[in-house]
């Protein structure tokens, strides 16, 4: 992948939260990882906190329920919040399949006046299956696994997002400009 120069303006110390929500192999982590890229070659502190890796270490023990969904993600708005108030951009590449869940997040970020940017990364689940990073739509379909995330489980897409990606009709240097445009806009770059 070739990396160009990202126009999101000069290093600040101004934080924030990039949420980036969809479906598992909607793109959202290598989206977060290219944005990522992109800010630290210009001097911005930048954080990804991967989904996965927050659930190896930090909700270790959590299962997939509604409830352990919910702890899980409440505890990525907290480091994302802790982070982004210290002038870290905070990209998360994190499913969050329920509303209310990305709304505590927000609400959290509100009331500590840190900015948090909603971002749905909207891969239709037909070609999320057919990119199956991890697997899990075919180990769905012989009956592995129960409970994916939009196939078997509910996943509610934002209303009204800062921002909608549709992953499948751009590149991932397209969808970080698009992130950059967006910070650059709210002033956070």
């Amino acid at each position: 992948m070739t990396v160009t120069q990202c126009t999101c303006g000069t290093p600040e110390r101004t934080g924030a939260t990039v949420w980036l929500t969809g479906l598992p192999s909607a793109g959202k982590t290598t989206i977060a990882k290219a944005l990522a890229e992109r800010l630290r070659g210009e001097g911005h502190r930048v954080e990804v906190l991967d989904g996965d890796e927050i659930r190896e270490f930090i909700s270790a023990g959590l299962g997939f329920s509604r409830a352990d969904r919910n702890t899980n993600v409440q505890r990525i708005g907290l480091i994302s919040e802790v982070l982004a108030r210290n002038g870290v951009k905070s990209i998360v590449p994190v499913i969050a399949p329920y509303a209310d869940s990305r709304e505590a997040v927000r609400e959290r970020h509100d009331a500590s006046g840190t900015a948090y940017l909603e971002v749905h990364v909207a891969t239709p689940v037909e070609v999320c299956s057919e990119r199956d990073v991890k697997g899990l739509y075919a180990k769905q379909a012989a009956g592995e696994i129960s409970g994916l995330t939009g196939v078997d489980d509910p996943y509610e897409a934002p209303k009204s997002p800062d921002l909608r990606i549709e992953s499948h009709t751009q590149t991932v240097a397209e969808s970080a400009e698009s992130l950059c445009s967006l910070l650059t806009e709210r002033g956070l770059v």
